[in-house]
């Protein structure tokens, strides 16, 4: 096809997802992407995992994509944090008939099965090894010229390029961005006792330790590792060598897991913080990344940006419904509306809470705790808390309960 309801330029985890979600719905999307589908969907290059909240999840249940994820997903049945290995822990539960919490899967399960539901959809074109060379958005829709030479137009463009958007530079939307002083070191960890299908979030002053559980495979238990050191600690934790490695990792840890090892491959990423003040302007609008990007601290990273496919797919079949231009003002200012106080509040929520646990000394810490065990102590605070984390507050899109639109 070359004319479409929507043009995506971007097709990983939130591009694929926005595709297969219209295509639900019966409009139409071509998804470019530079990318060569041999590379990004091979073993090694992403080694990361991700918890999807409960929200977002009963979207991917909706949409037809869970179905391909629930043999590789491992739920997630409990949460716990606290502030080292200090007593004092916060402990996270689902209510009775709730489900899991949220379900981990690695990004590279991920990636592929949102590819593969994206390829297979009936309304979708996806066009990868693609560049677009030139992008018109006028007042009658938007026009883009790829590599190919081929032109294809719609009436609304959708950046899904990650936080480094050209687009949204080309767009002039500002966006507020600033650096921490860490990096994430992740990885997986084989560990000799169960971990009951409970993450733990450990805070240490240099940065957060997030063992995430994954489903066991043929060498036995299995858990996802996100540390985030300084960055001049990084280059020296990433030269260790496994042995040196998991030592560290087991002080970290507490021995609770017993004894840990084979280490899987190490890979360190930069952390850094970025909200655009408007994720809409003429005929565009932002997704994921392209919008905003936070600490991992929390786990909300791609949520958020499955919270603005659920948003924006809400707003567009209905604008669709009344007839309306799918690049109208109106309804590109309702998708901003919608999406701009929830990602505001997370986005502080995750950036308040580095600093908070990044304090250092002996009164920091006490206070945290008490802070935890308040909380612990507070049965309808602890639920607001699971409802933030599930993505369940505020004006919640029908795809994150589970229904289309």
């Amino acid at each position: 096809m070359d004319t479409a309801d929507v043009i995506i330029l971007g097709g990983g985890l939130v591009g694929s997802a926005l595709a297969v979600a219209l295509d639900t719905h019966g409009l139409s999307a071509i998804v470019i992407d530079i990318a060569d589908p041999a590379v990004i969907l091979a073993a090694g290059f992403d080694g990361r995992a991700s918890a999807i909240a409960g929200a977002p999840w009963r979207m991917l249940q909706a949409i037809g994509v869970a179905d391909r994820l629930a043999p590789v997903a491992c739920p997630i049945q409990g949460i716990r944090v606290s502030d080292g290995l200090e007593p004092g822990a916060l402990d996270f539960e689902p209510e009775p008939g709730d489900g899991a919490l949220g379900h981990m899967i690695e990004n590279r399960r991920l990636r592929a099965a949102l590819f593969e539901a994206a390829s297979a959809a009936p309304n979708v074109d996806v066009r990868m090894q693609t560049r677009a060379v030139s992008v018109d958005r006028g007042t009658a829709g938007v026009t883009v010229t790829l590599d190919s030479g081929a032109v294809i137009k719609a009436p609304l463009l959708i950046a899904a390029e990650g936080r480094n958007s050209p687009t949204r530079e080309a767009a002039g939307l500002r966006v507020a961005r600033w650096t921490y002083d860490n990096a994430a070191i992740v990885t997986s960890l084989h560990h000799e006792h169960s971990h009951e299908n409970i993450a733990f979030e450990i805070f240490y002053p240099d940065g957060p330790f997030a063992i995430l559980p994954l489903n066991d495979d043929e060498q036995g238990h299995r858990s996802c590792i996100v540390w985030s050191v300084t960055h001049d600690q990084a280059p020296g934790m990433m030269k260790l060598s496994d042995r040196g490695w998991l030592a560290e990792a087991d002080k970290r840890i507490g021995g609770f897991l017993g004894k840990l090892g084979p280490l899987g491959n190490r890979m360190s990423y930069p952390l850094g913080f970025h909200h655009a003040a408007r994720i809409v302007s003429d005929r565009l609008a932002l997704v994921g990344d392209a919008a905003h990007g936070i600490h991992p601290i929390a786990g909300q990273g791609v949520n958020v940006g499955f919270r603005d496919v659920a948003t924006l797919v809400e707003v567009l079949v209905e604008g669709k419904r009344t007839g309306l231009d799918l690049g109208d003002p109106q309804l590109l200012a309702r998708y901003d509306r919608w999406r701009s106080l929830d990602t505001f509040m997370v986005a502080a929520a995750t950036d308040g809470l580095t600093r908070l646990f990044g304090i250092p000394g002996k009164t920091a810490n006490a206070v945290r705790r008490m802070g935890l065990s308040a909380v612990q102590r507070v049965p309808p605070l602890k639920r607001r808390f699971i409802a933030e984390a599930r993505g369940e507050s505020g004006d919640v899109p029908k795809l994150l309960q589970g229904m289309t639109v």
